[in-house]
């Protein structure tokens, strides 16, 4: 049995398979990069969710000839905007070979205003952090959510809450009636 993954990102795979495991102990993974088809940095929720269902899908329409695959998980970050200011917002999604799409958020912090402004200005998140913590690589590590919450809740530990509740939906709507 397969997951595959819709990225190269060592905060989201890790993500993936830290919970699946749990759930399907003897499944392999496979990372393939797809397109979000979605902006470089998502403004929104609607946007940033539709990211993660684009990445989804396209995996399982593009290696649907492997009938080992379990399902394909796409994860998406962005930024939505709320009373003027820009909070950080993720999306998980969920596709499986028969069709059915399982969506879910996660957690969301305030960015300082120097940030938001380089965002609404058209840069994207991830180069901006690596300026603001002189690190390189955030968004594989903490990620600016590790780095807002100093360190309490890192970018990895965020998307494993979004994989609990996409398996979460997979499993209800899978088991006997």
């Amino acid at each position: 049995m397969k997951i595959l993954i819709g990225t190269h990102n060592r905060a989201k795979t890790k993500a993936v398979q830290t919970i699946s495991s749990i759930y399907y102990p003897e499944v392999n993974y496979e990372n393939k990069e797809v397109p979000s088809l979605v902006s470089d940095q998502p403004m929104g929720q609607e946007e940033t969710r539709q990211g993660a269902i684009n990445r989804a899908k396209q995996l399982i329409d593009e290696l649907m000839e492997d009938s080992d695959t379990l399902f394909g998980i796409g994860l998406e970050g962005g930024v939505q905007e709320i009373d003027g200011q820009l909070y950080i917002c993720n999306w998980g999604a969920l596709a499986t070979p028969a069709g059915d799409v399982f969506t879910a958020t996660g957690a969301g912090v305030p960015l300082p205003a120097e940030i938001a402004e380089q965002l609404r200005g058209g840069a994207e998140l991830g180069p901006v952090m690596d300026v603001y913590t002189n690190k390189k690589g955030i968004r594989h590590d903490e990620g600016a959510i590790g780095v807002f919450s100093n360190g309490l809740v890192n970018r990895s530990a965020m998307f494993e809450h979004i994989m609990l509740l996409l398996i979460g939906q997979f499993e209800f709507a899978n088991k006997p009636k």
